[in-house]
């Protein structure tokens, strides 16, 4: 996985990595598509772009990787030589501590672990909204 944190629209039955675009009447997303398809313009090599009003799009959500670390879960925010950069999204401050976490603000603790350390990577989409 390269991207811990992003936006995906279900538009015509296939999802797209999207990123939602405000105009001053309604809001729009942009869909992106590694391949060349139906009205998707190339904007650079391997990436064509195609707008289109929300309303269009069958669902928009706002997608995160989540995992567990020493029993704990965590959201991950980066990854670099063989670790990952997790977040903790348990509400313990005792824990948090407990687990050598750095304390990045008040009630924001993050850790750089080995990925093989890291279990149950999945992605959690929260839905933004939904066309019945």
């Amino acid at each position: 996985m390269t991207s811990w944190h992003f936006y995906r629209a279900r538009w015509h039955g296939a999802d797209y990595p999207a990123s939602p675009e405000p105009h001053p009447l309604e809001l729009w997303v942009r869909l992106r598509s590694p391949d060349p398809l139906d009205g998707f313009e190339e904007v650079e090599p391997g990436c064509h772009v195609r707008t289109v009003p929300a309303p269009e799009c069958e669902s928009l959500d706002f997608v995160t990787v989540v995992c567990h670390w020493r029993g704990q879960p965590f959201q991950v925010h980066g990854e670099r030589d063989g670790l990952l950069l997790l977040e903790y999204l348990g509400a313990s401050v005792i824990t948090a501590r407990e687990l050598g976490l750095d304390r990045m603000e008040r009630g924001v603790y993050r850790v750089w672990a080995p990925r093989s350390e890291v279990a149950g990577l999945r992605e959690e989409a929260v839905p933004l909204f939904t066309q019945k």
